[in-house]
């Protein structure tokens, strides 16, 4: 099944991967799962990413994901609950008025708050790390290309959302390297600060200039589709959508009802799928260089795949480990097997073209 011919893998399968990669982050605080998450998207990214300026993001989102971790400690410092616990450090208490009732700011700050709230943020930064992965091995652009035909009115819209981070992160080095040249400072907070606005400037005009580009070329324009067959897709692809959502929340909340699970979600992707059949038959469209769909693919979104069940199976005791009382982590082997196999992408994936005969790219660069 691995393949050598170099080619850059379906945009869709990177992108099944990294949702159920972070599905399985979503589902657990356990530090020992989210850390290996982080892990599996970094050593896939370090083999299978392209050399290409929208592929260096996700060195931001590791940064982005730490800065999130800061964050949620030094709320949970200052304004978190009080609850009962092994004291480590006090800090002074201001006392609110009344409609303020629930939130404290100061006091004792015990090693069970800051553990739970370090539990917290690492969730939320191995989320981010699995979305930075997938920018960092797919060109926005041909994700966009391979959405369907129907959501093609909605793709402009997505095309700034999802070219914006890459583009900020090209539009961050040039201008450090512009400062550079000036014999002014690139690094360091003052450097930052003076660089935030030409860099997000710089970002947004190039995500909105291939969005008119796209508008220009007839993207998004509707085709032959009746206003009843229109509204038809629309209502299956909303009922759709709202229905995965449900169940995606279901699935990820543990003491959710089983109707809110496997049902919502099933139903959901009928009504997507019917949709999607609906618009097929009338909307005509035609692609340059096809995208394949080979074994590479379906290895690839089975590695996900298996990974996520793993997590779903583990029980709940394992995937939250306690904190009142604090104690040590489990680690559930059937959910680090998963993960493990979330790597096979790293082997079975074909290399993009620039990495053929060349040492892996690393992670940080």
């Amino acid at each position: 099944m691995r393949s050598t011919e170099p080619r850059l893998l379906h945009p869709v399968a990177w992108w099944v991967w990294a949702t159920c990669l972070a599905a399985c982050a979503l589902r657990s605080t356990n530090p020992v799962l989210n850390c290996l998450v982080i892990a599996v998207a970094g050593f896939v990214v370090a083999w299978r990413r392209p050399d290409a300026p929208w592929s260096r993001s996700f060195a931001s989102s590791l940064r982005l994901g730490a800065f999130v971790i800061v964050v949620r400690l030094v709320f949970q410092i200052v304004f978190g609950l009080r609850v009962p616990g092994t004291t480590l450090f006090t800090i002074p208490e201001v006392t609110l008025p009344s409609w303020a009732a629930g939130v404290a700011l100061g006091g004792p700050v015990t090693a069970e708050a800051l553990t739970s709230a370090l539990y917290q943020g690492l969730r939320l930064a191995a989320v981010i790390a699995c979305f930075g992965a997938a920018t960092s091995l797919c060109s926005p652009y041909r994700t966009l290309r391979a959405l369907p035909a129907v959501l093609h009115e909605a793709g402009v819209a997505v095309t700034v959302a999802l070219s914006f981070a890459p583009q900020a992160v090209v539009s961050a080095r040039r201008v450090r390297e512009a400062r550079r040249l000036r014999g002014r400072r690139d690094r360091g907070v003052r450097a930052w600060v003076a660089s935030a606005m030409p860099v997000l400037e710089g970002a947004l005009d190039r995500a909105v200039a291939l969005a008119a580009s796209m508008d220009g070329r007839g993207y998004g324009r509707p085709g032959t589709m009746s206003p009843p067959r229109r509204r038809a897709v629309s209502v299956l692809f909303l009922t759709g959508l709202v229905a995965v959502a449900v169940g995606a929340y279901g699935a990820l909340d543990a003491g959710a009802p089983w109707v809110l699970r496997g049902p919502a979600v099933a139903l959901g992707l009928t009504a997507v799928i019917a949709g999607f059949v609906v618009s097929a038959r009338t909307t005509g469209r035609s692609r340059h260089r096809p995208d394949p769909w080979r074994a590479p693919e379906w290895a690839t979104v089975l590695a996900g795949l298996v990974a996520l069940g793993t997590s779903v199976v583990t029980p709940a005791a394992a995937l939250h480990p306690s904190v009142y009382p604090l104690e040590v982590p489990m680690v559930p082997m059937l959910a680090v097997l998963g993960l493990v196999m979330a790597l096979v992408p790293a082997r079975l994936a074909p290399p993009p073209p620039t990495l053929v005969g060349a040492a892996p790219l690393a992670v940080a660069a």
